[in-house]
């Protein structure tokens, strides 16, 4: 009865986590890896489990906002191929070490100064704001450290990529689409190495934790496309800070 209620919370958990990272280009990660070391999986057990459902929760929700329209063909390409790389080096770090403590700290001052640049845009942009088109040189290495972190830390693709993108200018709702679709792929890299490197992954814990995220994803999409570019970005820039 208590392993019950306790994957029960973890469903509940995963889908509230799924709405924000699906609506909001971030979240889904970072919460759940969080939750389960709070209730005492080790670092890289708990990044290997989240990263095993990200697979089909990633999925749902980038087939979702490519649906709708929230997709940038070349944001998705460069993020994906160069996220894959740099999220299997991740997870053969996170294995092998198995400590983000110096990590955790760098990361979240990156993303506190993101946070307040992206809020302070959005509330003195104005309505005919013209959207710029993506660079690849910008793309490709952002794409391969936001995996990277997030591999190690079991959360950080979409908390350093979506911020990055909306802060330089691109459209709300195409980056926050290709940055779900594009951790399909990455997602598989880092759950490919992870399965080869420690075969031994928390099956009963990813099963609720699928279960929530799927049925939450393209409701999130939805969201997405409807909030106004300004919500969007101010509520990311919130996000990110908290």
């Amino acid at each position: 009865m208590e392993k019950t209620i306790r994957y029960l919370i973890i469903l509940i958990f995963a889908f509230i986590a799924e709405l924000i990272d699906g609506g909001l280009g971030m979240g889904y990660g970072v919460s759940l890896t969080s939750f389960l070391l709070t209730i005492g999986f080790g670092t890289a057990v708990a990044s290997a489990a989240v990263h095993m459902s990200e697979i089909f929760t990633t999925l749902a929700s980038g087939i979702s906002h490519f649906k709708i329209g929230n997709f940038d063909k070349k944001i998705f390409t460069y993020l994906s191929i160069f996220g894959a790389a740099g999220g299997a080096l991740g997870a053969y770090a996170a294995v092998k070490l198995q400590n983000v403590s110096l990590v955790k700290p760098f990361v979240s001052g990156i993303l506190l100064i993101l946070g307040l640049l992206i809020i302070i845009k959005y509330i003195r942009e104005k309505s005919d704001v013209i959207y710029l088109d993506p660079k690849r040189r910008k793309l490709i290495p952002l794409g391969f450290f936001a995996a990277f972190i997030d591999a190690i830390g079991g959360g950080g693709w979409g908390p350093i990529t979506t911020p990055t993108l909306i802060a330089t200018n691109h459209h709300p709702k195409k980056s926050i689409g290709s940055v779900n679709f594009a951790e399909f792929f990455v997602t598989l890299a880092i759950s490919i190495t992870f399965f080869i490197m420690m075969p031994k992954i928390e099956w009963a814990v990813v099963i609720p934790m699928v279960i929530g995220g799927v049925i939450a994803a393209p409701i999130a999409a939805m969201i997405t496309n409807k909030l106004p570019h300004k919500t969007l970005g101010i509520g990311v820039g919130c996000l990110i800070i908290l």
